[in-house]
């Protein structure tokens, strides 16, 4: 009886992540192939990113609402019996360098837009634990969307399992989309310090000028009187 002669011959292909081990007999030629197939890993991401309108749709349908913004827009305007935890606290530390940077701060950011000085909230996801469970149906919201899609990210890799995120944030939304409380509408919470100023400022020149130029248009003999009240130059 002639001998068996046993040849293994391991190759791969990168195709789907499969390999295949190719055996071979030397007396009866013979091909035998075991397949093996690796175990294809795919991540998938859980929360669910939604606009302005689909946000309502699940605030109707039993949703919560989280205001993760911090605490100046917050108390400027936010959703009717919604919950506050902020992604970032305001900066109060007095190390040198936190005081320059909050200097630097004050004078430009501060200034102009209004926005404090904050840094990462360390409890943000231990606190939205203590208040909720897992299963909760929680709709995370910010101004703009930036911070609600970091912390929708945060909720989910904590275990949360029905987080949803409004993507373009509390500045989209129609007047009356939701019950608000607060001195302002919710898309105009982010808006404060000088650039504010620098808008009301530019509304009462512009209607001003408007003005002057309807009266011009209309009553021109009545405005060529007024100006030759003043002298020339």
């Amino acid at each position: 009886m002639a001998g068996i002669g046993c040849c293994c011959s391991p190759s791969s292909r990168s195709i789907l992540g499969s390999s295949s081990l190719v055996l071979e007999t030397h007396s009866s030629r013979t091909l035998l192939r075991k397949t093996i197939h690796r175990r294809t890993l795919i991540i998938k991401a859980e929360v669910d990113y939604v606009n302005a309108e689909e946000a309502t749709k699940l605030v109707s349908q039993g949703y919560t609402v989280l205001d993760v913004r911090d605490r100046t827009q917050y108390e400027r305007a936010h959703i009717k019996e919604c919950k506050h935890v902020p992604l970032f606290i305001e900066n109060k530390d007095n190390d040198p360098g936190t005081i320059i940077k909050r200097q630097l701060h004050n004078n430009f950011s501060g200034l102009f837009y209004g926005l404090p000085f904050t840094k990462p909230n360390p409890e943000f996801v231990q606190s939205v634990k203590s208040q909720f469970s897992p299963d909760t149906k929680m709709l995370v919201v910010c101004q703009e969307g930036l911070r609600s899609a970091a912390a929708a990210q945060k909720l989910d890799a904590s275990g949360f399992q029905n987080v949803a995120c409004m993507t373009s944030g509390l500045q989209s939304v129609k007047p009356g989309s939701f019950d608000s409380v607060g001195s302002t509408e919710l898309q105009n919470a982010g808006k404060a310090g000088l650039v504010t100023v620098q808008g009301k400022i530019s509304a009462v020149l512009g209607t001003v000028l408007i003005c002057a130029y309807l009266f011009i248009t209309f009553f021109p003999d009545q405005a060529e009187k007024i100006l030759a009240l003043f002298p020339s130059a």
